[in-house]
């Protein structure tokens, strides 16, 4: 690992100016379970570590934990929270008991040893896992000819939906989508004030090198998830791994329904770890509104969801897995699994 300058500022105008305005010399260390991978690998070499987790009166620091929300329903969870403590703290049981999914997403994260330090704000920022990238070929790797490595190489583990440009890895956060189906948000705070948006927006398809694959600035920090009511939802997560201990997936189904009855009145139906963003499907809400959740409309509905998917030379399994992923969540969404 290269030398590196370790900072702990006290106060947000310090952070701030101490990560200054451009990506490469500065990063924050929260958990640190992927940048210090990233550093021993010689990924990512920045010069100066900066530790958030003592700026005193930060929204997101670990005493707040996280609060009603000031719109009724729902809370505000601040960004230093371990996944660990969101689990298995009592702390958090009845919040997590009015968001299943998203209590079921986060206890199958990574491993217990990781959740202990890991913060949510750390896996919402987390990098892909695409072996060029981690291998020190960027984000959309080419060999010095120019040529895309990854449509003539290995690329079993990689996208099959959203792959029409350069970038070809997949968005690695597993409890991402399921977030998306509950309509989060996410508050980010920097030198130009605070700002909040849809955390679908927050993701984003780099199209040039250079470009990072978050809309966070090199100087804005993540400080709180903002999760609206869920009263009146019904929502499902669905993971398919090659084994069941701690692994990657290789698909992951995120639904949220509102029923009228027996009847879908709204759905919400995102993917993972198949798009180098959460993939939301509006061609598998479609299918799912106005319709009773049985076999054929969640098997209509994983077709939808799933027909422009454009498969690499290795990994078109990929498409039934998604398929079959989607399929269960909608089923398990609609109590009829």
């Amino acid at each position: 690992m290269r030398q590196f300058e370790y900072v702990s500022p006290k106060t947000k105008a310090q952070a701030f100016s101490l990560l200054g305005p451009s990506w490469g010399e500065s990063e924050i260390i929260a958990g640190g379970t992927d940048l210090l991978a990233l550093m021993k690998d010689d990924v990512v070499r920045p010069k100066r570590l900066v530790n958030i987790k003592s700026i005193e009166g930060f929204d997101n620091h670990p005493k707040a934990g996280f609060k009603d929300s000031p719109l009724g329903g729902g809370a505000n969870i601040g960004a230093l929270v371990t996944l660990g403590d969101l689990v298995e703290s009592p702390k958090f049981r009845k919040l997590m008991n009015d968001y299943p999914a998203f209590a079921e997403a986060v206890g199958e994260a990574a491993s217990p040893q990781i959740r202990s330090l890991a913060t949510l704000g750390g896996n919402l920022c987390q990098r892909p896992r695409c072996w060029y990238f981690r291998n020190g070929f960027g984000l959309l790797p080419q060999d010095e000819t120019g040529k895309d490595l990854v449509s003539a190489g290995e690329n079993r583990y990689h996208a099959i939906l959203g792959n029409e440009g350069r970038a070809k890895f997949v968005s690695p956060s597993t409890i991402v989508p399921i977030l998306i189906a509950y309509n989060a948000k996410i508050q980010i705070v920097g030198p130009k004030g605070h700002r909040e948006l849809p955390i679908e927006k927050f993701y984003l398809i780099p199209k040039s090198d250079g470009e990072r694959e978050h809309d966070l600035r090199p100087n804005e920090i993540i400080s709180v998830l903002v999760l609206p009511s869920s009263q009146g939802v019904q929502a499902a997560h669905y993971e398919i791994r090659q084994k069941a201990a701690f692994d990657w997936p290789l698909a992951v189904a995120a639904v949220a329904l509102k029923m009228n009855g027996d009847t879908v009145s709204a759905a919400r139906v995102v993917l993972g770890n198949v798009a180098p963003v959460p993939w939301i499907s509006p061609e598998a809400e479609q299918a799912l509104v106005g319709k009773t959740v049985n076999e054929e409309t969640a098997k209509t509905a994983a077709e939808a969801a799933l027909k422009n998917a454009t498969p690499l030379s290795h990994n078109a399994y990929k498409i039934q897995l998604a398929k079959v992923a989607l399929k269960r969540a909608i089923l398990k969404a609609g109590g009829t699994a």
